[in-house]
């Protein structure tokens, strides 16, 4: 079956989304990656590091750059597959009130489990006006890069089916949601993005100043990652 010339892939700037972007600018024409800012203690961090990410993958990488058919975009933008990073807002900190996601609280250490850094309804929230801005853009696939051990609800293989359905009818489109690394782990990921310039992914939740701090679930999750996948880790932690 003939794959769609574009899609949308949601990204947050960690290992996951990232290796996510990298991938689907290998098998579509055309790649829209969309950021949404909640209000979220990390966020400006995250942005500066995505930034980072994708200039590097745009510039001068040549698996990201090849031309296009003429008529469409063929000039200046005939070798661009990855558009410009979207950066949307749609504030959850009211909702989260005084939280640590929002810098207000006990940060969920290194030993604390998945459960500790749940968002209520996060994929639920983000998809939705990611979902928006591809049908406005006529894009017909939203991705997510959730994987296999993602213990949430709005994560499961059943939740992304139905949710694209009803996303699609909302909006009077027809829209695939996929999440194509449920079946992988973190582990996988960056073995499958280790040619990557993966130290520019951002995934801590405390940074300190515009590095990991080294201490919180997410870096550690990060941490044992890379020692299993046998991948160096080029992350710059801060020094506690």
């Amino acid at each position: 079956m003939r794959k769609p010339s574009s899609i949308c892939v949601l990204v947050s700037g960690g290992l996951d989304s990232d290796v996510l972007l990298a991938e689907t600018a290998r098998n579509y024409r055309r790649v829209w990656p969309v950021y949404i800012r909640q209000g979220l203690a990390w966020e400006d961090t995250e942005i500066y590091w995505l930034k980072k990410y994708i200039l590097r993958l745009t510039w001068p990488h040549p698996t990201f750059r090849r031309p296009l058919p003429r008529g469409e975009g063929w000039g200046e933008a005939k070798f661009k597959i990855l558009q410009p990073l979207r950066i949307l807002e749609l504030p959850t900190a009211d909702l989260y009130g005084a939280h640590w996601s929002t810098g207000q609280g006990r940060i969920p250490g290194a030993r604390t489990p998945d459960q500790a850094v749940y968002l209520p309804g996060r994929n639920l929230v983000l998809s939705v006006k990611a979902a928006v801005f591809a049908a406005i853009k006529k894009i017909p696939v939203l991705a997510l890069g959730s994987l296999d051990h993602n213990p949430f609800s709005d994560a499961s293989p059943r939740f992304f089916k139905v949710w694209g359905k009803a996303l699609g009818t909302g909006l009077g489109v027809r829209l695939k949601v996929m999440a194509p690394y449920r079946k992988f782990s973190k582990v996988d990921v960056i073995r499958r993005g280790k040619h990557l310039p993966l130290d520019l992914s951002f995934s801590c939740i405390a940074p300190k100043g515009r590095f990991h701090c080294g201490r919180c679930n997410k870096c550690a999750e990060r941490r044992h990652a890379f020692r299993e996948a046998r991948v160096k880790d080029k992350t710059r932690y801060a020094k506690n």
